[in-house]
């Protein structure tokens, strides 16, 4: 890897990065903690380029920094604590939130002092000091798009992420807060103010908002906007369900893309999208309102390469179990076994590293349970890499017949990322998390993952499960003439082992993305299955009610049309959108109209509202109302 460079050289301290070098600030000072041993960088990856080290003794603070890469996002809420995370650009030399009832008061000249300790401690006010991380994999390519900067070939982009745990909080209470974030020049920014909590309380009511797919979609700004239009900003939790961005290791789409509509803009209210005359900016959701995200297929890259585009890495992953067998068969010199199959099958280590928390011991910032309020949520990893059903590429159902020659051109189907089948890891977790104390506790039960159980869309097809693959071979020679992949319905690990589980422990509601559009169901065991993904876009709904069928090869296996999983789809139960003959339709999708819903705890439903981009002045309209139990 080469590092870019702009505007003179960045505030790095080494003149060689591990994918684990973190360094703590304590009291202004930076210090070098945790460096891993072992090669700086992965095998078969060039050295970064070294970067001066920050002056020994750095010029005074003042005002007038540049903005941080994003304004500050909440994570993960515990009974008198919770984390402020923000971006940067460079490691810089102070790196401190401020919290107490006086913060909104201080002038920045006084919040300056008070992070730098010019100013002497409260009344009013407390500083935490950042522990600060280089994020190892942020690139940018090509096909980014940065403010004033053009790639050639894929680069590094150093991002810095600051972490801070704010203790000593009081449950009920909100307070304010503000970051102060100085640059190695001494050059200085502050944030406006605003507020975090601890976590809510065991079995009081919460307000939470439910979504995916952001992914940079033309009305994700619009979306957000009328979220906090709707509900405010300081919300209990915002649960994305996957597909936060498009290519995880591009920097720009998570923070500064041109377009405006970063993931963390549209959060953080800096986006800027304009549709029918008017511009939208998102709102300041996560700075007031805790994050909960969970891992969608555009959350993982595939293998690394130094010259391949991000595009092209995103779309290159290979099973685990195949880069395990070429581990054991090669045994590469230089280079430990986990580092080398992360580079050679998939990887998720950035989503990891702006998302750390919440985690769990069995699976990390993978796969989690948290207690909010009186919901249980209980996080997955369950996706799979999405492929196309073209037969020249590495397609759902065959290989391309350029590549069937080398197995290491492949794509080995539309292959599950990570084990979730009955006896996998996640499994046995996930039943002992379902039967625990919490969850049996909580009023209600809610499980969030990327993929659809039951759905309309495009994506909800093929089924969810290992492919079958079949090779073909001449018989005189011995060359391989076809791979193909089969993909059986009675196979599906959602609904095979799930959906049953989730019937017997009582979950009240599966949140799920992927097919960018608005439909739920209801099974007999009284689940409630929701997909609320259509925030920007759409890639349709195949029902009876508009006679659509997915493109899918004839197989008993392959259902066209209508929910996969046999449930029928629940009409909106307010104002449902309706056909050109006026019947009511069971789903949204649209690229004009985006929909977000809310769960109100105190009522005890789950309200969707949306939102016609192509009439600004229009009001939102709250379309479907369930109960949860």
């Amino acid at each position: 890897m080469t590092e870019h460079r702009v505007d003179g050289p960045t505030a790095d301290d080494s003149t060689s990065l591990t994918r684990r070098n973190v360094l703590t600030i304590a009291g202004g000072a930076a210090v070098a903690a945790g460096i891993a041993a072992g090669p700086a960088t992965p095998a078969g990856a060039s050295p970064v380029t070294p970067v001066p080290a920050r002056p020994q003794d750095p010029p005074p603070a003042r005002l007038g920094g540049r903005p941080l890469l994003c304004e500050p996002y909440l994570l993960d809420p515990q009974a008198s604590a919770v984390h402020v995370v923000w971006h940067t650009e460079e490691h810089g030399t102070t790196q401190v939130v401020l919290v107490g009832a006086e913060v909104a008061a201080l002038s920045e000249q006084a919040a300056l002092d008070a992070a730098t300790g010019r100013r002497g401690a409260g009344p009013g006010w407390r500083r935490f000091a950042a522990e600060t991380l280089r994020l190892s994999r942020t690139r940018e390519d090509s096909g980014s798009a940065v403010p004033g900067r053009t790639f050639t070939a894929v680069v590094d982009r150093p991002v810095y992420r600051h972490l801070v745990r704010v203790g000593g909080l009081t449950a009920g209470e909100r307070t304010p807060y503000r970051v102060v974030s100085v640059d190695h020049l001494g050059r200085a920014t502050v944030t406006a103010t605003y507020s975090l909590a601890p976590a809510v309380p065991a079995r009081q009511p919460v307000r939470l908002l439910l979504t995916s797919d952001h992914q940079l979609m033309g009305m994700t700004p619009v979306n957000l906007e009328k979220v906090a239009e709707t509900a405010g900003v300081r919300l209990d939790g915002i649960l994305v369900a996957g597909d936060l961005v498009n290519i995880p290791d591009r920097a720009s789409e998570w923070f500064d893309h041109t377009g405006g509509r970063a993931f963390f803009a549209g959060l953080t209210g800096r986006a800027e999208r304009t549709i029918a005359g008017r511009t939208y900016r998102g709102a300041p959701l996560v700075q007031h309102s805790p994050l909960f995200p969970a891992i969608g297929n555009h959350e993982v890259m595939g293998r690394w390469s130094d010259t391949a585009g991000l595009n092209a890495q995103f779309n290159d992953p290979q099973p685990l179990d195949v880069a395990r067998r070429r581990w054991q068969e090669t045994r590469p010199a230089g280079i430990d076994e986990e580092t080398w199959l992360g580079l050679h099958s998939w990887d998720v280590t950035t989503y990891e590293e702006l998302f750390p928390y919440p985690r769990s011991a069995a699976g990390g910032p993978r796969w989690w349970a948290r207690t909010i309020g009186d919901v249980h949520l209980v996080t997955l990893f369950a996706t799979q890499i999405w492929r196309s059903g073209a037969a020249n590429t590495r397609g759902k159902f065959s290989e391309a017949p350029a590549d069937l020659g080398d197995e290491s051109r492949w794509g080995y189907g539309q292959f599950i990322f990570e084990p979730i089948a009955r006896g996998s890891r996640q499994y046995r977790w996930l039943d002992r998390q379902l039967a625990s104390a919490e969850a049996r506790q909580a009023k209600y039960r809610v499980v969030m993952y990327h993929h659809p159980g039951h759905g309309l869309g495009d994506n909800s097809a093929p089924p969810f499960t290992d492919p079958v693959q079949t090779i073909t071979r001449d018989p005189a020679t011995g060359a391989v003439t076809g791979v193909r992949y089969e993909y059986p319905l009675a196979d599906d690990h959602i609904l095979r082992d799930l959906e049953p589980l989730f019937s017997a422990r009582g979950v009240n509601l599966v949140h799920n993305g992927h097919s960018h559009l608005w439909n739920r169901f209801r099974n007999p065991h009284g689940v409630n299955w929701l997909e609320t993904s259509n925030v920007g876009n759409s890639y349709g709904a195949y029902d009876a009610s508009n006679g659509a069928s997915r493109n899918l090869p004839d197989s008993p296996d392959h259902v066209r049309q209508g929910d996969p999983g046999g449930l029928t789809p629940v009409v909106p139960t307010v104002a449902p959108l309706t056909d050109a003959a006026g019947t009511p339709l069971p789903y949204v999708s649209s690229n004009d109209i985006t929909v977000f819903s809310l769960l109100d705890s105190a009522a005890g439903v789950v309200r969707s509202y949306r939102f016609d981009t192509r009439e600004p002045d229009s009001a939102v309209v709250l379309f479907d109302e369930f109960p949860l139990s």
